[in-house]
């Protein structure tokens, strides 16, 4: 199950909440397949002004998405293609709706879960 966080700027993301979870959502199925669609949990933190910081001084132009994945994705022969397809398409997403500028200071972290450390509603997640 792809799990998105992201934290942005909330003065970027403020009212332009549906758009992005629309344009990540359809990120996600673009590289995993309309199968995945309804598997696609996404959480929006605002980051406060003063608050994202690149090189010691405030900014606003950072985003950070970091996607939580099944360990087996890196396993595949395709890993490397599927990984690099998720990487642009996330941060294609965030820039299309909340600015190009946007786009040197996303980051997109995949984390990979193995299958026995995730858990939804409670019971292990097969």
């Amino acid at each position: 199950m792809p799990h998105l966080t992201v934290h942005l700027p909330e003065n970027r993301l403020s009212g332009k909440e549906p758009e992005l979870v629309t344009a990540l959502t359809e990120a996600i199925v673009d590289v995993y397949g309309e199968w995945a669609r309804d598997l696609v949990s996404i959480r929006l933190a605002g980051v406060p002004a003063g608050r994202f910081a690149q090189g010691g001084k405030a900014v606003d132009t950072n985003a950070s998405v970091i996607l939580g994945v099944r360990a087996g994705v890196f396993d595949r022969p395709d890993a490397a293609q599927i990984t690099a397809r998720l990487g642009a398409a996330l941060t294609d997403a965030t820039t299309r709706v909340l600015g190009e500028e946007l786009r040197a200071g996303t980051m997109v972290e995949l984390v990979a879960s193995p299958p026995e450390r995730t858990f939804v509603g409670g019971a292990l997640a097969v």
